[in-house]
């Protein structure tokens, strides 16, 4: 981060302000509302500042800037289109380590002033870091729609109960839950919209008294987190993943989903590849039921969705014999999401009637899949860990029947904005493969040619076509 978001308290702290136009009114105002001892120079005062200077215990010392004037100062605001007076005031600040913000010269400033949704005691502070500052107004515009008025009314009636919830509590995990049952519950609030705060004392009252002790149960939820790309995990996932107290996730599972984890979550990798297990499947079930066992909130978090492909049932079939409460939320398979970033729609009117969606990593020569069902041209087929085995899987479909320059691709990062597609023909189906990095999902059927048509994601989005496909699609 380029700066470190932090609210200070300025309640009878002294605050220079140096200017005294409308962009220095603006500065003020927000000063007054916090408490702030506030001082000007500036050589003059626009209408607007006269009045407030009068209203106000607001302190004009002078026209001119003197370096002693920054003794005992917190913080700084420079206001003035004078170029050299605000260098001198900067290298001042500097040199006395004083906080100072000279508005619309990111270069000479130790801290900036974000946007502010005010639901006091609710804060949010919106910044940039003065490079889209229109993108920054939108963002409060849209957050500012989003946030109900009587925001604040909650926090000061949770405010108001703190202290007896946490002698009434006294276990940290059941006292977190506690809350969060009152805030995701919804009554309380709707109480305090309708401005019944005395309906909703009563409320919370009753809330507190009537607490049971499977706050102390713990609990088990799978989840599916999409393919990669951080807007394609659900809302549910996300409210899930915000309340769990544990999160086990694998490779598949981007840093940017990861980060919408709650603070203070334990974060254990578990991580499992082709050949390279950190955690046997049979301990992760039984570690899974163990962290459960002890009261936690747990989410096992998997890539794509975590019934397909992802052994999820068989960590369930633990956790429901060990009678664990357990829920599901589903999630955007790769086998969707990934060629939908890809451009390649799995079924067409005039390609594909149906779509197939197998596993490669354990094929081979003496498997029982039945290829002349997945030979079928009609159909697109999916691959998940198809890699691996990719010559065995190429060989048997072609000995099958199906057209050995029917188009297929090797999506890589599929999702992400690095992702990386290779177009082709079944035959040239290994070398595909190799050149792509894992993991990588094979798709193979003549909805494969609409891509060059339909590719809609990333501004230039990596292509590589081979000389035969190339022919093919002319």
């Amino acid at each position: 981060m380029e700066y470190l978001p932090l609210f200070v308290n300025l309640e009878n702290r002294p605050v220079l302000v140096v200017g005294g136009g409308s962009v220095a009114v603006r500065k003020i105002k927000i000063l007054q509302r916090v408490g702030a001892i506030i001082t000007i120079i500036a050589p003059t005062l626009c209408p607007e500042l006269k009045k407030i200077l009068l209203a106000h215990n607001i302190n004009w010392i002078g026209e001119n800037f003197n370096p002693a004037m920054l003794n005992k100062v917190t913080l700084i605001i420079v206001a003035t289109n004078d170029t050299k007076l605000n260098t001198l005031i900067y290298q001042n600040a500097e040199e006395r380590h004083i906080l100072i913000n000279t508005v619309d010269d990111k270069n000479k400033c130790s801290c900036i002033f974000p946007a502010i949704i005010d639901r006091d005691p609710i804060l949010i502070g919106i910044s940039s870091c003065g490079k889209a500052p229109i993108l920054v107004r939108i963002l409060r515009e849209k957050l500012e729609s989003l946030l109900p008025k009587s925001l604040g009314f909650i926090a000061k009636l949770s405010g108001a109960w703190r202290n007896q919830v946490k002698q009434h509590i006294v276990d940290t995990v059941c006292r977190r839950r506690f809350w969060e049952k009152i805030f995701y519950n919804g009554h309380i609030a709707n109480l305090i919209e309708k401005n019944r705060l005395e309906e909703a004392n009563k409320a919370f009252k009753s809330a507190l008294k009537n607490i049971e002790n499977n706050y102390k149960k713990g609990s088990v939820t799978l989840v599916g987190a999409g393919p990669g790309d951080v807007g394609l995990l659900t809302i549910k996932g996300l409210q899930v993943i915000q309340q769990a107290d544990v999160v086990l996730y694998d490779h598949l599972i981007s840093s940017d989903v990861l980060d919408l984890v709650r603070r203070d979550a334990d974060k254990i990798y578990v991580g499992k590849r082709a050949g390279d297990h950190s955690v046997s499947q049979k301990k992760l079930n039984q570690f899974i039921v163990q962290l459960a066992q002890q009261g936690n909130k747990v989410v096992r978090l998997k890539g794509g969705d975590p019934l397909i492909f992802g052994r999820g049932g068989e960590e369930l079939q633990t956790v429901s014999e060990a009678g664990i409460p357990f829920q599901i939320v589903p999630g955007i398979t790769a086998g969707i999401g990934v060629p939908a970033y890809a451009g390649i729609p799995l079924t067409h009117r005039k390609y594909a009637h149906s779509v197939i969606f197998i596993t490669g990593h354990s094929i081979n020569d003496n498997n029982q899949f039945n290829w002349n069902i997945l030979s079928n041209s009609k159909q697109t087929l999916v691959i998940y860990m198809g890699k691996i085995n990719v010559i065995n899987i190429s060989n048997n479909l072609i000995t099958h029947g199906l057209n050995a320059h029917t188009p297929a691709a090797v999506i890589s990062r599929g999702t992400y904005r690095n992702q990386k597609i290779l177009i082709g023909t079944l035959i040239e189906l290994e070398k595909l493969a190799k050149m792509a990095d894992r993991p990588a999902l094979l798709v193979i059927g003549n909805v494969v040619s609409l891509h060059s048509k339909i590719n809609w994601f990333g501004k230039n989005p990596l292509r590589f076509y081979s000389f035969n496909s190339i022919i093919n699609l002319m």
